[in-house]
């Protein structure tokens, strides 16, 4: 789906930035975010002395649909380091090891790698046994593809349940579903997205940011909007580098400055963002670096944006056929940041 980068136009007003707004106090429709999940693994368990047994440090107790559930969320590398605890544990996370098999074969059925095919239907089967074990980054994959498939209904099935264990990209597309439905479920929508950007989540935080910019489903808070694009950007996230340099231009919920602007909308637009290469050659341009204003709006033109082409022409013709020569080549060599988009 395709989504606007500025939501709406200034109201004109000027704002300050303020520090985060405290998470509401009602959460208990919600589960916990899963960072503070695998917050248990961070701490070495102590070895039980050889006179006492306590409770506290028998990992081998903990019930098995608790373990799951901590676990449900883990990439393989957070698998193989909790079944190194004990045994019990060991033996009680076979079937998420086994889901992240069906996982890694899912994701090759899908995109076709690793010497196989694409095949949809079977990316949904590999899928869908890896969520039967558990876990719930093939829960949202399953979302995934049957959303793609049109079978909505199914698709927000699997985020809801990913989401309810505490996965954050699950709580995002959820939240995404709930927005797009008809109605709109914009107060639970908000209500995932907060879980979501607390767990660290990019494209959730630059989702709520967008509700807060434009009051929906939330009071609208200009501040509030700045900071979770902020966060967002600074986790690599494309849109949210765009909006951020617009909040520093326009002092819409950070403090005006020009000089940060200009460093958010390059960051943008080396990232592959097509407006902010634009936008960007549009400053060099004002600034007489003409070489590298060409380079830019010749991304842009060849991104779609229409209006760079008229603007590169005009500076080409100003330009030694060397440079233009020169300007073109860097063009074709660029290639763009990564990115969590």
């Amino acid at each position: 789906m395709k989504q606007k980068t500025w939501p709406c136009k200034s109201d004109g007003l000027h704002f300050t930035a303020l520090p985060f707004l405290k998470k509401p106090n009602d959460s208990s429709a919600f589960t916990k975010p899963a960072k503070t999940r695998r917050s248990f693994f961070n701490s070495t368990p102590k070895t039980p002395s050889s006179s006492s047994s306590s409770s506290s440090s028998d990992f081998s107790a903990l019930p098995y649909d608790v373990l799951s559930r901590i676990a449900a969320s883990f990439t393989l590398p957070n698998l193989k380091a909790a079944s190194l605890v004990c045994r019990a544990w060991r033996d009680a996370l076979k079937p998420m090891r086994e889901a992240m098999v069906f996982l890694k074969w899912g994701k090759r059925f899908k995109h076709g790698r690793g010497g196989v095919k694409a095949n949809l239907s079977k990316a949904l089967d590999s899928f869908l046994k890896g969520a039967a074990r558990g876990s719930t980054l093939a829960m949202v994959d399953a979302g995934l593809i049957y959303w793609e498939m049109g079978r909505k209904d199914e698709g927000i099935a699997w985020y809801r349940r990913a989401a309810e264990l505490g996965d954050p990209a699950g709580q995002c597309n959820l939240a995404i579903s709930y927005l797009q439905a008809s109605p709109p479920n914009t107060e639970e929508a908000i209500g995932w997205l907060y879980q979501a950007s607390y767990a660290g989540h990019v494209r959730a935080q630059y989702q709520l940011a967008l509700c807060l910019h434009q009051g929906r489903g939330v009071g609208r808070s200009l501040q509030e909007a700045a900071q979770w694009y902020h966060r967002a950007a600074e986790g690599g996230y494309v849109r949210a580098m765009y909006n951020t340099s617009v909040c520093y231009l326009m002092g819409e919920g950070l403090v005006q400055s020009h000089r940060l602007a200009r460093k958010w909308m390059k960051r943008a637009a080396d990232h592959g963002h097509s407006k902010a290469q634009f936008e960007h050659g549009l400053g060099l341009f004002s600034e007489g670096d003409m070489m590298k204003a060409v380079v830019y709006l010749e991304l842009a033109t060849r991104a779609g944006e229409r209006p760079a082409a008229r603007l590169k022409n005009v500076i080409l013709q100003q330009l030694s056929a060397t440079s233009r020569d020169r300007a073109m080549l860097l063009a074709d060599s660029w290639r763009a940041l990564p990115s969590s988009r």
